[in-house]
């Protein structure tokens, strides 16, 4: 392979190698050697250090730019070279209480290019870029000039590649008045060349199944978007490599599947990835998806995990489900009744151990026979369109809610707060049945067995079922008769050696103390379920349904202590009245929980507050709304509620092209804190409404809103 260039270097590489097992790896590998070599003749680019500000205040946040302008024909590469290329590097040297953040890359260009009989692929800047990074000035910085270090290194390649390096520095002023530096509009500019981060991107990453090596996976990225064609331009990673090679096609209308591979150089199989999705048309975003079906590597080529079945997880889920099995027989609605069911026909065949071996067996069956039947009905519900696989189900956000739903329930009733019990009838007809003499009780006792651990099956068994609910029938029916065999176990042992009746658990009060720990493990699962669904409804959602889920449990205490103890229908109509309302007003209502983008359509556009961003949006004419605010105070979180994020306010906001920040004083922050103060304020809420003229006084709203208060404000600066 020969790499083109005035050095004229020659490189060969052999087909194999010890410690590289792919070709491409040792392509890249010796490319990115030469690339690294000391550089033959004097770099190109010009450097500029850039600031925001001439002079900024205590407290401030100053935007830096580190500028390189390459000749005609030239490039530098962005924080992932891709196939070759290093990336910029900066070191600032900064003076004692200013800080810096991390550098914000503007979007690269994709660049093809042959090097012999291969093909590269790098992600480049040409002409001109700005790489920007905040500089944060504390409150005890001196007054005065400050000098401001950057030692800045770079790649710039043509034909050959030249490393670049500069010291670059400028002085920047601290003063009681912000003035803006010639650069500014420069700065700002690039900044929006950065690509947003989305936290629903509609976007999922999952492995592709058994298409590569022991140190290589295929990725499939699938993304919900309009566009006809996208790319994804991975971040830098440290233990993998992500392939800027890629293949696409569109799955479906609206559906883009993007195919890359993923190298492993050390450690652990990724869980996430983060980079950039880039739409053929349109402005990339910056995302970070998680990685689903990390255990799917059995699948057979051209066939999805869900159709092979995901086998590599079956041992662990089959442990699961025994485990599972094993631990209801010990449950308070398992175990005093089987007990002494299991003791009888014991007791039946003193005189004939091969009966009594044979009842335990025929117990046995009835067990498997149950879930066998289980396992059919769940089979039936799947191929009339159930969930197609469990990653699939999570990422789904109506599904993670319904999920989180139910789990809490599941540990509400481990607590004894309500109690799930069966029909009479069902319970009456297994009883009748269980007490017949001989082979049919004992496998009657098994139907029993099963129906008695049908309420309690989802503390426990709940993994290892949902995934069977999403496999093939073989796995499916695999799991679940491991769950049975888990049940049957103990008794089909006691029958086939009596001995073992010593080491029975005789029933009692710890069994209801079990239930309950076993409830704490439960809750932990809600917890993440919680935090699974509610931060991606957005910043509202843990609020609206940590809400939901009292009044949900306060509707189960309801129904427990006054239906089910008491027997009281007064009861029962309160319980359903609250669990109507709750999910009318919360789910249905303020989280419109069946289709999440309503939501995201319709709230207030906020953006983050700044002195400089509010005094931006004045001079181009915008009226503004600055919401100060904290999550911890209740006070600004009823307004938010009633008075500023409603219809009416909305509305308003876009008859009168008004810009709408946020000052979110959560955490401690000077330049809020300073900012309240200005206006006699010690604390949130603070509501400032400002005309649409920057010589005009803003007008400051009470502590406590009401929506006449808010349109009668909004109305005097549309004027």
């Amino acid at each position: 392979m020969r790499i083109a260039g005035h050095s004229g270097i020659v490189v060969a590489v052999r087909q194999k190698t010890a410690y590289v097992g792919c070709m491409n790896r040792v392509l890249q590998t010796v490319l990115l050697c030469i690339l690294t070599l000391p550089a033959f003749g004097a770099a190109k680019t010009q450097t500029r250090l850039l600031f925001s500000a001439e002079t900024a205040r205590l407290g401030d946040v100053v935007w830096a730019g580190i500028e390189l302008k390459m000749p005609p024909g030239w490039h530098s590469y962005w924080r992932n070279g891709g196939d070759a290329g290093l990336s910029t590097k900066v070191d600032w040297t900064l003076p004692k209480g200013v800080t810096n953040g991390a550098l914000l890359w503007p979007a690269p260009e994709r660049l093809d290019t042959k090097a012999g009989d291969m093909s590269l692929i790098t992600y480049v800047y040409e002409n001109t870029v700005v790489l920007i990074a905040p500089l944060q000035l504390d409150t005890n910085v001196a007054s005065g000039p400050l000098v401001i270090k950057a030692k800045v290194s770079w790649q710039e390649c043509q034909d050959l590649c030249v490393s670049g390096h500069a010291e670059l520095q400028g002085t920047l002023n601290v003063g009681e008045t912000p003035v803006a530096s010639a650069d500014a509009l420069i700065l700002d500019q690039w900044g929006k060349k950065v690509p947003p981060f989305e936290s629903n991107p509609k976007a999922t990453a999952t492995w592709g199944g058994l298409h590569g090596t022991d140190d290589t996976r295929p990725l499939l990225i699938e993304w919900e978007s309009t566009a006809l064609s996208a790319d994804f331009y991975p971040f830098a990673n440290k233990g993998f490599d992500i392939s800027p090679a890629s293949s696409v096609s569109n799955a479906a209308p609206g559906k883009i599947v993007i195919r890359k591979t993923v190298t492993k150089t050390e450690g652990n199989w990724p869980m996430a990835i983060q980079g950039l999705l880039v739409p053929k048309s349109g402005e990339p975003i910056e995302v970070e998806l998680p990685i689903w079906g990390g255990d799917a590597v059995g699948a057979a080529p051209g066939v999805s995990t869900t159709q092979a079945g995901n086998w590599a997880l079956l041992p662990k889920m089959l442990f699961l489900a025994l485990l599972g099995g094993l631990i209801l027989n010990v449950m308070p609605c398992v175990l005093p009744v089987i007990s002494l069911k299991v003791l009888a026909f014991v007791s039946q065949s003193k005189e004939a151990p091969g009966r009594l071996r044979a009842l335990g067996l025929v117990y046995g069956l009835g067990v498997l026979v149950s879930f066998a039947i289980l396992a059919v009905l769940s089979i039936a519900v799947q191929r009339a369109g159930g969930v197609a696989d469990w990653g699939a189900a999570f990422r789904n956000p109506q599904f993670r809610l319904i999920i989180t739903v139910v789990i809490t329930l599941v540990a509400l009733n481990l607590f004894g707060v309500f109690e799930i019990t069966l029909s009479g009838k069902t319970m009456g007809a297994a009883d009748q049945l269980a007490s017949r003499h001989g082979y049919p009780g004992a496998f009657f006792n098994g139907v029993l067995a099963t129906v008695l651990a049908t309420p309690c099956t989802a503390p426990f068994l709940g993994g290892a079922l949902a995934f069977a609910f999403t496999q093939p029938p073989i796995i499916n029916l695999a799991v679940f008769l491991t769950a049975g065999l888990g049940l049957a176990l103990p008794f089909v042992m006691i029958c086939i050696r009596p001995s073992l009746l010593k080491f029975l658990p005789r029933p009692g009060m710890w069994m209801e103390r079990f239930k309950v720990g076993i409830g704490f493990a439960v809750l932990a699962t809600a917890v993440w379920l919680f935090w699974l669904t509610a931060t991606r409804i957005g910043k509202d959602g843990v609020l609206w349904l940590g809400l939901f889920l009292v009044l949900m449990s306060f509707a189960a205490w309801l129904w427990g202590q006054f239906v089910q103890r008491l027997g009281k229908a007064s009861g029962m109509i309160v319980a359903l009245a609250v669990l109507v309302f709750g999910y009318a007003y919360i789910l249905e209502g303020k989280l419109h929980w069946r289709n999440y983008s309503v939501l995201a359509k319709d709230g207030i556009e906020w953006k983050t507050w700044s002195a400089e961003a509010v005094a931006k949006a004045r001079s181009e004419g915008h009226p503004v709304v600055v919401d100060f605010t904290a999550d911890s105070c209740l006070n600004c979180q009823v307004n938010k509620i009633t008075s500023i994020e409603t219809a009416a306010t909305r509305s308003k906001l876009k008859e009168i092209n008004a810009v709408a920040f946020i000052a979110d004083y959560t955490d401690e922050n000077p330049l809020i804190a300073r900012e309240l103060a200005k206006f006699q304020r010690s604390g949130v809420p603070m509501v400032l409404v400002y005309p649409g003229n920057p010589d005009s006084a803003p007008i400051v709203l009470p502590t406590v809103l009401t929506p006449a208060i808010m349109q009668e404000a909004l109305g005097r600066v549309a004027k």
